[in-house]
């Protein structure tokens, strides 16, 4: 039995959220995500304002009536007066994972010294994994996908790798990607045989 995994995708913008600009978070992960899961998903979307509040009412909403098993925020993890995403998620959690903040800023430092300016982090609710991303589309592939070399070859392994196992280990569906694009690690016993194309 294959369960579908269920992702709630969460653009917090104070400005694409009333109108002002379109929102990009939302495409940006829907394409991403298109590319690289290879087992069924789907997305449950929510464009938002930067209100802590809110924010934390969607994340409630999304894990424990909708049921996702994953869910990806964009937007607001800056040193800016608005940027309140990493309390609101903070607020909802039930576990941090550290680990996950950390990598974001190591593969985005690549780029911007200001990477270190980002509050990303990524907590455990229930049975969900709740993960803060940048607000830019290239930093959001970045990060999720990692860095490659000319030739194609894995600079810098994105953070996504981790995300199926981890989804494992806290009663999640069994996710599997495409190895083109991220490849999921697993311990050899956590992997199960591939399924037949």
């Amino acid at each position: 039995m294959s369960e579908t995994l269920k992702i709630g995708l969460v653009s917090i913008s104070d400005r694409a959220s009333t109108g002002v600009y379109e929102d990009k978070g939302i495409p940006a992960l829907q394409d991403w995500l298109s590319r690289a899961l290879a087992s069924p998903w789907t997305g449950v979307t929510r464009l938002i304002a930067d209100e802590q509040a809110e924010i934390e009412n969607t994340l409630i909403e999304l894990v424990d009536r909708e049921q996702c098993h994953l869910v990806l925020t964009t937007g607001g993890t800056g040193p800016a007066l608005r940027d309140v995403t990493p309390e609101a998620t903070l607020a909802v959690a039930d576990k941090e994972m550290p680990g996950f903040g950390e990598e974001m800023r190591r593969i985005s430092l690549n780029f911007v010294p200001t990477a270190i300016l980002s509050r990303q982090v990524a907590v455990i609710r229930k049975q969900a994994l709740i993960i803060n991303l940048p607000g830019q589309p290239k930093a959001i592939q970045e990060t999720l996908e990692g860095l490659r070399h000319a030739d194609g070859t894995v600079r810098h392994v994105g953070i996504f790798a981790a995300v199926p196992y981890c989804l494992d280990l806290i009663g999640g569906p069994y996710c599997e990607t495409d190895a083109a694009v991220i490849q999921a690690f697993r311990p050899k016993s956590a992997q199960r045989p591939a399924r037949p194309n």
